[in-house]
């Protein structure tokens, strides 16, 4: 018994370098969250034939509501307090206050539901390839974030809006799911060199690499809720994931936008807390190292140990290439499905099919959604390994993320193995995403039906 406790707690330094490393590249899950979830939305009534709605500022909605918002997140602090057991409460002074300052409302705002204040909140509208765009103004995504790589969304079309103006709430929507990307929780802890990461109250970042930008956004954008327990029981600070507290906040802000007529930013909350729904869909967001079990873990421990560190560095450079290869691909194949107009596509088919919609309940994300998710993480690695070009997924001397190669991702994976190879992935993709529409339903008409 002595033997095993000690060959477990040799695995702590391992646990601790992945943690460390791994999110530092993996901060994000299905790359331009439109491209996903733009024909489950379309798909349901409640938001494709909602009328349309005007747009209104951030600043606007805060002031109009100021008072009633300081007893909502009040209510919203207590549930996380008695239902997130890793959550850090917030801070004394950081609590949402009616002091009738329209300079400072949106800082306080964000000081209370913790996130960077230095997010724009603009008025916009991102489109899926091929939409049309009404002849609405364009806007480039540097305008849109203060992040410093925007790459992800080079050839993505965006469109500014007016206040007042006539939009759909299925643009609204599809547009908001992608905004927690744009840095809403980069740099929120003590660590990451910021004047409110200071003041937040979470604490140093609990793994990633607190001095990259995408890195410290991980915590929110993953839950790795279904380790192995001795995973959890030598590494609590795998359990430190915020994905359940904002699904929560942000479809309590909607459920309330829409109570007191702000219906644009009833949708809009609803999309941003989508998000976050979506990325607990990606096996690579629930699952600490797809493939690698844990007796290989305690191999590429001991010879680190003992002076060997090559198979820790490679296996760790694998998992996060294989991680970039889905994401890419998923990208691709849906750009140019749009681009097409291929809406027969076997993965928008997937999106739009609806098997149920169960009740919503606060326990969906942890025991449903990542239990699912995580169960297919080994399945996952295996096929990308089958089916990815091999210099790609088993080659640890090759960095993915920086390579050009990612643009040619579909005619990549023909090269190698022709069109089974990208039917396999696609088939992979369509499992991942086949329980989306079941839980956006359930998101959307826990919000909307009252």
């Amino acid at each position: 018994m002595k033997k095993n406790l000690a060959c477990n707690r040799s695995l702590i330094p391992l646990l601790f370098w992945i943690l460390f490393i791994v999110p530092a590249q993996m901060a994000w899950a299905w790359t331009e969250h439109p491209l996903v979830i733009h024909e489950t939305l379309a798909a349901l009534p409640e938001v494709r034939d909602a009328g349309q709605v005007k747009v209104e500022n951030l600043d606007a909605f805060l002031m109009a509501e100021e008072k009633g918002l300081v007893a909502l997140l009040e209510s919203e602090e207590v549930w996380a307090r008695q239902n997130l057991a890793w959550y850090k409460p917030l801070p004394n002074g950081l609590e949402f206050k009616a002091t009738g300052n329209a300079k400072d409302i949106k800082q306080r705002f964000c000081h209370a539901i913790r996130i960077n204040p230095h997010a724009r909140f603009g008025l916009y509208l991102q489109f899926v390839p091929g939409a049309d765009t009404g002849g609405k103004p364009g806007i480039t995504p540097d305008r849109l974030t203060f992040l410093k790589d925007i790459s992800e969304w080079k050839s993505t079309t965006f469109a500014k809006l007016k206040e007042g103006e006539l939009v759909s709430p299925l643009d609204i929507v599809t547009t908001a799911s992608d905004e927690p990307d744009f840095g809403l929780d980069i740099g929120l802890y003590e660590d990451n060199g910021t004047d409110f990461g200071k003041i937040y109250g979470f604490g140093k970042q609990p793994f990633g690499n607190p001095n990259l930008e995408y890195s410290s956004q991980g915590p929110f954008h993953m839950g790795y809720y279904h380790e192995a327990w001795i995973i959890n029981a030598l590494a609590g600070f795998v359990k430190k994931t915020y994905p359940e507290y904002r699904i929560h906040l942000y479809k309590t802000l909607s459920t309330y936008a829409f109570q007191t007529g702000h219906d644009y930013w009833g949708w809009r909350f609803m999309g941003i807390g989508l998000h976050y729904l979506m990325d607990l869909t990606l096996p690579y967001h629930t699952t600490l190292l797809p493939g690698v079990s844990n007796f290989r873990m305690r191999w590429i421990n001991y010879f680190d140990l003992i002076g060997f560190g090559g198979p820790k560095a490679d296996a760790i450079q694998l998992v996060s290439n294989r991680h970039t290869a889905i994401e890419k691909f998923q990208q691709v194949v849906l750009q140019e499905a749009y681009q097409a107009k291929n809406l027969d596509h076997q993965i928008f088919v997937v999106l739009r099919t609806q098997r149920d919609c169960p009740t919503w309940n606060d326990k969906v994300p942890r025991d449903l959604i990542s239990r699912q998710s995580n169960a297919l993480a080994g399945k996952t690695d295996r096929i990308i390994e089958e089916t990815m070009p091999e210099h790609w997924v088993s080659d640890p001397t090759f960095e993915l993320g920086t390579s050009t190669e990612l643009d040619e991702v579909v005619a990549m994976i023909k090269q190698q193995g022709g069109e089974q190879a990208v039917d396999s992935l696609t088939v992979l993709l369509q499992e991942m995403l086949e329980p989306l529409p079941g839980y956006t339903c359930s998101y959307v008409r826990s919000i909307l039906v009252k």
